[in-house]
């Protein structure tokens, strides 16, 4: 019976479960993200997010009681001086897990966990726009002299505008026709379902579309030079999780 288990002991020990996310949150601070199973994800949030919270308040009680977490120097450094910074302004919520699919192996459930403010892409992602000059149906008061000028002139403006349009519907019909046509087919370039791959999730097969990989043949023809730079554009995943898919797009495409 799970009587009292509040927390998801990990099939691990106290200590080992502490030196663990002890282990993983300074990973996370250090390199913005990780890759790692949903469940060890959702403990590791509710871990790192009190820290978090007191790497916005740079005092020397609040580093000493980071350190006694973590044990990492260079962790405390960094949340202190550059992740502080970053959500100085957010009011919790710094963390955000998005699921990868299955592990192969074990099919374990797999997902990255991140730091909000360090993904680009989703940078202002949710945001309400500004209202800007607000818009109204009811017209504005006109004077009874203006109000019958306009009734008097509207009925020979409408004729003129009526012919005149038809003329021009006329004259750039074919050509509008074409035009859209031609921008519908260029604005919809094909590509292959990157999600069909296992391990690639809706949020990793935006993030290969936004680097130039939209087929299973542009990611089988991935080199690791290629790996290598795209790595620098954006730290994704593993080497390994890259050789994976790779594999599995050959496969798909023979």
């Amino acid at each position: 019976m799970r009587h009292g288990k509040k927390i998801n002991h990990l099939g691990r020990t106290s200590s080992h479960r502490k030196a663990m996310m002890a282990n993983m949150a300074s990973s996370l601070i250090k390199h913005k993200r990780i890759t790692t199973t949903v469940a060890k994800a959702k403990a590791l949030r509710t871990y790192v997010e009190p820290l978090l919270t007191r790497g916005k308040s740079n005092t020397t009680h609040n580093m000493r009681t980071v350190f006694a977490y973590l044990g990492d120097k260079d962790a405390v450094k960094e949340l202190f001086t550059v992740v502080g910074e970053k959500i100085a302004n957010r009011p919790g919520g710094y963390t955000r897990i998005l699921k990868t699919g299955n592990r192969m192996g074990d099919n374990a459930d797999m997902a990255m966990i991140e730091l909000v403010d360090f993904n680009e892409y989703f940078t202002g992602f949710g945001k309400k726009k500004d209202a800007g000059s607000k818009r109204t149906r009811r017209g504005r008061g006109k004077t009874t002299t203006e109000a019958t000028a306009a009734r008097v002139a509207a009925p020979a403006k409408e004729v003129a505008v009526e012919e005149v349009a038809e003329v021009v519907a006329e004259e750039t019909a074919a050509p509008v026709a074409e035009v859209q046509t031609a921008e519908v087919v260029a604005e919809t370039p094909a590509g292959d379902n990157l999600e069909d791959i296992n391990g690639i999730g809706p949020a990793f097969a935006q993030r290969l579309n936004a680097l130039g990989i939209h087929t299973f043949a542009d990611l089988a023809a991935l080199t690791e030079e290629k790996i290598a730079e795209l790595e620098q554009q954006d730290s994704m995943t593993s080497p390994e999780e890259w050789q994976n898919w790779i594999s599995e797009a050959k496969s798909r495409i023979a």
